[in-house]
């Protein structure tokens, strides 16, 4: 794929900060950071790994490398996967990509030995594995921002930050706290001077509901570790996210520090503006940039949709992952190696396999990781980016309002429940359920019962943006019931001259509106009218 322009990596330049609702670089432009996330590289997760929960974290997946081959090779074991799991060739295929950032999970046992006093020691070889990977990143243009995914104690009580005995423990021991306070401040002392990084993302997704009992405690934890970071660096964005899988925002009270960033997390609901109203209206209270952090983990179809709400909404954001094994909704899938079965039967109560087969396994593994040994999808950073080629499901027209990104003369009498406010019409298309899911189901395309349809007659029409990475001839295809038998549509591509289409035919088809459209380098903006009959469109394709 060629790097896209719409931002450009240009704009990695210099300390990024918070500006009123903006992020500006170093030089006071503006930016929206576009990022991937290096999920399961210094905090392994079971189900990127395809483990049961008896291998759900890091130190079960560490207890079964052990018992398998020994202390000894299970140690040499995760210095090699630390080495190969992000390499150079990772960073330079993410900026090719388009993306100008990354978020970087940190497990704090891989670079602080669990259950210290003071005082406290830190794993230097480890953290020259963080060094690596900024020097990386700033000769590729991305930003990167430093997570705590994984905090002394346990700040979840869940296996997405290794908690130990699945409590938040990180809340309920003050030697915890103390912990996760100096490895912070170790960090900015360390990174201080480093432009590259882009902020410190103190804790992440702490607390689900049923620990809400602590949630009073997060906000002084924040003020807390911020204290001992301004103490040595007063350059760098401090990151807050809020509780429940970082969706609510309630704890934030306190405006504390003049460089500040609001993170949420987005999975598996709708990619409408009614579910993030909430955060909006917090950027307009707070006077404050906001980042959705994390998302991901669906199909692209459901990314054409999400990702463009957050550009819309001028909100930066971060996808998450970069490469997990044997997946097709990531751009990269890890092939699983041979064998690898015997491994998670164990873990179930099977047959231990011998030393010598549970070797060969893991380290075909390790040579799996290598960016050039993994299966590419690039569909999906086009999804992110909305880059052509691509098909765009209909209901996913622009996010930025009537006039804008849409125009219908009657509102929808009733709903689907999916972007209510805007009064487009829409149904489901087979009518067997009532309203769309948008359940991960493992980046599986979506069934024929959870496809939605917009419903447009004489004088409505629909904008869709995309961007195209190099000049091109494209076919434009949409996929469109025509419930008259026939209908003409208008077609506008950036400011050409409005062209008429006539089209007919009975039952859903797809109708070719142009053959050799040549698209122009940059922005694509799109818009579809109907100017007789009425048109019911399930989506629309460059391809």
């Amino acid at each position: 794929m060629m790097g896209l322009s719409v931002s450009g990596n240009s704009l990695v330049n210099g300390f990024i900060r918070a500006d009123g609702k903006r992020l500006v670089n170093g030089e006071g432009q503006e930016i929206l950071l576009r990022g991937v996330g290096l999920g399961s590289w210094l905090l392994p997760e079971g189900y990127m790994w395809k483990m049961p929960e008896q291998g759900d974290r890091p130190r079960r997946i560490e207890a079964m490398v052990k018992d398998l081959i020994g202390e000894e090779k299970a140690a040499a074991f995760w210095e090699t996967y630390y080495e190969r799991y992000i390499g150079e060739a990772d960073i330079r295929q993410m900026a090719e990509q388009g993306f100008n950032s990354i978020r970087l999970p940190i497990n704090a046992r891989v670079i602080m030995e669990e259950g210290q006093q003071k005082p406290f020691q830190f794993h230097e070889g480890h953290l020259r594995l963080i060094d690596r990977v900024i020097d990386w990143c700033r000769s590729y243009r991305l930003y990167v921002i430093l997570d705590l995914h994984g905090a002394p104690g346990g700040q979840t009580g869940a296996n997405i930050d290794d908690s130990a005995r699945d409590m938040p423990e990180l809340f309920t021991d003050p030697l915890n706290i103390e912990r996760t306070v100096a490895l912070w401040r170790m960090l900015a002392e360390r990174y201080k001077d480093e432009w590259i990084v882009a902020g410190y993302d103190l804790l992440n997704e702490p607390l689900p509901d049923w620990f809400s009992e602590y949630n009073d405690r997060v906000m002084p934890l924040y003020r807390e570790i911020t204290a001992a970071i301004r103490e040595v660096d007063q350059r760098h964005m401090i990151i807050l996210e809020g509780v429940h899988w970082s969706t609510d925002w309630q704890i934030f009270d306190d405006h504390f520090d003049d460089n500040l960033l609001l993170q949420f997390h987005k999975y598996w609901n709708n990619p409408d503006t009614e579910s993030i109203q909430k955060y909006l209206d917090h950027r307009e209270r707070w006077n404050v940039p906001i980042f959705m952090g994390e998302g991901g983990e669906n199909n692209p179809q459901w990314y054409t949709g999400a990702f463009r709400l957050f550009e819309d909404h001028n909100i930066s954001w971060n996808f998450w992952t970069w490469k997990k094994m044997d997946t097709s909704n990531s751009p990269y899938s890890i092939r699983r190696p041979e064998g690898w079965d015997k491994l998670t039967d164990y873990l179930e109560g099977g047959a231990k396999p011998s030393q010598e087969e549970a070797e060969a396994i893991l380290q075909t593994y390790l040579d799996n990781l290598l960016l050039e040994a993994c299966d590419a999808y690039p569909n999906v950073s086009r999804s992110l980016f909305r880059q052509l080629p691509i098909q765009i499901p209909a209901e996913f027209y622009g996010y930025r309002g009537e006039g804008v990104s849409y125009h219908v003369g009657s509102k929808a009498e009733g709903n689907i429940g999916l972007r209510v406010n805007d009064g487009v019409p829409m149904r489901m298309i087979t009518g067997k359920a009532e309203k769309p899911s948008y359940a991960p189901e493992g980046g599986k395309p979506w069934e024929a019962d959870n496809l939605v349809c917009v419903q447009l007659q004489a004088g409505d029409w629909l904008a869709y943006e995309a961007l195209c990475a190099q000049t091109a001839a494209y076919q434009l295809d949409i996929r469109a019931l025509l419930p008259e038998g026939s209908a003409e549509l208008t077609l506008r591509i950036r400011d050409r001259e409005l062209v008429k289409l006539s089209v007919s035919g009975e039952g859903w088809q797809v109708f070719r509106l142009a053959s050799e459209l040549v698209v122009e380098e940059g922005p694509v903006h799109l818009v579809i009218g109907v100017s007789q009959g009425r048109v019911e469109l399930d989506w629309v394709e460059f391809s």
